[in-house]
């Protein structure tokens, strides 16, 4: 069984997986507040994540043979609801778990994450500009960081 949970550190709670602090709560609030900056750009940012993506790692592209505006519109949701479910990570794990396992069930080998978190990263510093500064960067890196290793512990469940 894999724990998540809230721990109360120097810097206040965080979000904390498999004995791992992940997030502080500071972090944790500025990607939240940021939602609101991401949502009006979400069909952007969704392209350019998979531009950059099959840039960096065409291979990946294979995966996807479907409607990509669709493609999009799926992962800025998905994503939305991983973020603002971020503060009460075990009432999102039967979803995050199972977005995992509908992932490998296309082809998706844990390896791809690593890419897809640098392409995403990159989609929000490309669209927010200056306001997307380190301490955003760091807590947007920390927030996907820890929905990708939910969804990993779907694949190493198999």
């Amino acid at each position: 069984m894999v724990s998540y949970g809230y721990d109360r550190s120097p810097f206040g709670l965080g979000l904390k997986l498999k004995g791992k602090m992940y997030m502080k709560a500071d972090q944790l609030k500025l990607v939240l507040d940021s939602m609101i900056l991401v949502h009006p750009m979400s069909d952007q940012i969704a392209k350019s994540f998979y531009t950059h993506l099959f840039e960096i790692a065409p291979h990946t592209k294979k995966l996807f043979t479907g409607d990509m505006d669709r493609q999009g519109t799926m992962l800025m949701t998905s994503l939305s609801l991983a973020m603002t479910g971020l503060s009460d990570m075990a009432s999102i794990l039967p979803s995050v778990h199972a977005l995992g396992e509908r992932h490998f069930s296309y082809g998706v080998k844990p390896e791809y994450f690593q890419p897809a978190l640098e392409s995403f990263i990159w989609a929000l510093e490309h669209h927010l500009g200056d306001q997307f500064n380190p301490a955003l960067k760091e807590a947007w890196y920390s927030a996907f960081k820890s929905v990708v290793d939910a969804m990993l512990t779907a694949y190493d469940s198999k």
